[in-house]
């Protein structure tokens, strides 16, 4: 059984320390993508790591904390202005409709943009339905069972 999801919604991210964060669905995404600041890959002891801050200043929830991530890929992403770039891509966990799901998210420079989070088709398949006229559903029913 799918779940409804509305077009946004709140949902935790406790490996990243990110809890009610806002979300836009958008189902014309493949990927699922996260605002974050100074990406670069580092060596340590010989591993590769990736390296980021999430958000920015300018975000309520910015608490300058660096990340690091030795779980990480790399990838091509067309922008839905249609210009190809290479992106980081972190595994880690989405709590939404109180509920664990595994999800890929890329790191990419979203200052601009009203949600610090897009979730797209690849988490979306299979688990979802999208209600258009809907918001928040995870995030009342949440609230409802505390």
């Amino acid at each position: 059984m799918k779940i409804t999801i509305g077009r946004s919604d709140k949902a935790d991210f406790p490996e990243l320390s990110l809890y009610e964060i806002d979300l836009k669905v958008d189902s014309g995404a493949y990927t699922s993508s996260i605002h974050c600041s100074n990406i670069s890959e580092i060596t340590v002891d010989g591993a590769s790591l990736i390296q980021f801050t999430l958000l920015d200043p300018e975000h309520p929830f910015y608490n300058n904390k660096e990340f690091t991530s030795k779980n990480y890929a790399s990838k091509i992403v067309k922008s839905s202005n249609g210009i190809s770039e290479k992106r980081f891509m972190i595994h880690t966990e989405i709590f939404i409709f109180n509920q664990t799901f595994p999800i890929y998210l890329t790191l990419s420079e979203r200052k601009d943009m009203k949600f610090p989070i897009l979730l797209g088709r690849k988490f979306l398949n299979k688990k979802f339905v999208i209600d258009t006229t809907m918001k928040n559903l995870s995030h009342k029913l949440k609230n409802t069972n505390k």
